[in-house]
């Protein structure tokens, strides 16, 4: 294939499950030591929430205006932006040794989550669609899902080798895995920056603000093509279109079409009850991520009674409970399929709920990691089917825009429910705080209502499993 010829669709999706790899890889090395390390070195775990919080609240404040930085100036730009500022945090993170320090490098992990929530998956719906209109994007969203949860299932096997096999007799066993992790974030980032090719968005600005709400609403399972896209290569466009990432330098134009942008993503949502609808579940779904991200490690440390037997033990578990998401994610299409996506997604949402609630039991070691691998099975099911059910609410124009609204509904209930969790958890123990997430979850299951009663329908009108969000449906 020339550097310049569009990408199919199948191609466009063989590069978009690579770069999920890369990208959760180094996450699965490092899972639950974002916790045991600042506790090992001395941080309590009322500090531990700030900690965590300062990642929600950052991420929360930019997670739009970088949605419409993306779908405005191009996803690619912004991917090899975060890449870096990731690896940035994660040697901050290392080298931590106070509250105010782990606070910046949580902060930093925070810009990288903005600017990361939304324009990899983004790039992938457009792209695939231009040269496919029509393609069910659902599929690929699911293998997606598996992908990723393989990635972390294997990063977090081997981080716990890890963390055993701590060649350097000095210093904390936990430091080894960020340090590979941060090697692997830059090998991501330089991929992206090779794989990700996409078009002139200076030549789609003047139209973005005749988006109307409601846009790009599809009558096919992925949603609508995305209109007229001509894909650069890699390295794409010559001096004045833009440099290697093929984006125009901002003027007051560029400004003017981000800010419709935002408009035409924040519009979309005052006028639609299922968009509406899908961002609240996440209100709930934090509140269960709250629990089997947050307090599982803690829970198994305080088992133990040491968090690097915990972070040894908690590291095959992970990846046990990543294997377990893959399988979920590959059971969301059979799923979706068999019972419509909304009504998936609301089993899933329930059964992710119930199993948080039963972390908290007095079953041991072993009973709290069989709730702990089956909260991720349903945490894999729900994923791509939720993804779905947004896609079909974006357009081209906005899609970025739309999931980043979600992951800032997500990011801000999990930073403000930290402040409340943690110091509970604390004085009272973790396992009435599990309870009482997993119950609270469970109720996110009746905001997929909207979205269910749009999607039959749609297959009763189309003979498609399509959800029509415009006019509030």
């Amino acid at each position: 294939m020339s550097a310049g010829a569009p990408l199919g669709a199948d191609a466009t999706a063989r590069r978009f499950l690579l770069l999920t790899a890369t990208r959760w890889l180094p996450v699965g090395l490092t899972f639950g030591m974002t916790v045991l390390l600042p506790a090992e070195r001395g941080i309590p775990l009322g500090e531990l929430g700030l900690i965590l919080a300062a990642q929600g609240v950052v991420t929360l404040l930019l997670e739009v205006p970088t949605g419409s930085v993306a779908d405005t100036w191009g996803r690619r730009p912004l991917l090899v932006v975060a890449g870096a500022i990731a690896l940035a945090a994660t040697v901050l993170f290392v080298v931590a040794s106070s509250l105010w320090l782990f606070a910046l490098a949580s902060a930093l992990q925070g810009v990288y989550r903005a600017l990361d929530s939304g324009p990899l998956e983004s790039w992938y719906v457009d792209t695939a669609q231009a040269a496919a209109p029509g393609v069910a994007i659902e599929r690929t969203l699911a293998r997606a899902g598996t992908v990723l949860g393989c990635a972390i299932a294997g990063g977090a096997v081997v981080g716990g080798g890890l963390v055993a096999w701590h060649p350097v007799g000095h210093g904390s066993a936990l430091v080894l895995p960020f340090v590979v992790s941060a090697a692997l974030i830059a090998l991501h980032t330089a991929l992206t920056a090779a794989l990700v090719r996409e078009p002139r968005r200076g030549a789609r600005t003047g139209a973005l603000g005749e988006v109307p709400d409601g846009a790009g609403l599809s009558s096919g399972p992925g949603g609508g093509a995305a209109p007229g896209l001509e894909v650069d290569g890699a390295g794409g466009g010559a001096a004045g279109d833009g440099g290697a990432s093929g984006i125009a330098a901002p003027s007051p134009t560029g400004w003017r079409a981000l800010l419709r942008t935002t408009a035409s993503g924040l519009g979309l949502l005052r006028g639609s009850k299922v968009l509406r609808g899908l961002v609240l579940v996440e209100v709930f779904w934090a509140l269960a991520m709250i629990g089997f991200e947050t307090l599982a490690p803690l829970r198994l440390s305080d088992l133990l009674g040491s968090e690097a037997e915990a972070a040894a033990l908690f590291a095959p578990a992970s990846g046990a409970a990543w294997a377990l998401f893959a399988v979920g994610s590959w059971l969301a299409g059979l799923a979706g399929a068999r019972w419509g996506v909304a009504t998936g997604a609301m089993i899933a949402r329930v059964v992710n709920g119930v199993f948080v609630a039963f972390m908290a039991l007095n079953a041991g070691v072993v009973g709290l990691l069989a709730a702990y691998g089956l909260a991720y099975l349903s945490h894999g099911g729900a994923g791509p089917l939720h993804s779905t059910l947004l896609h079909r609410c974006a357009s081209s124009e906005n899609r970025s825009v739309v999931l980043s609204l979600n992951s800032m509904i997500a990011s801000g209930t999990y930073s403000v429910a930290l402040l409340v969790v943690l110091p509970a958890a604390q004085a009272w123990g973790t396992g009435p705080a599990l309870v009482g997430l997993g119950v609270l979850s469970t109720l996110g299951a009746l905001f997929y209502l909207p979205a269910r009663r749009a999607e039959r329908a749609a297959a009763l009108a189309a003979r498609a499993p399509a959800v029509q969000c415009a006019g509030g449906a």
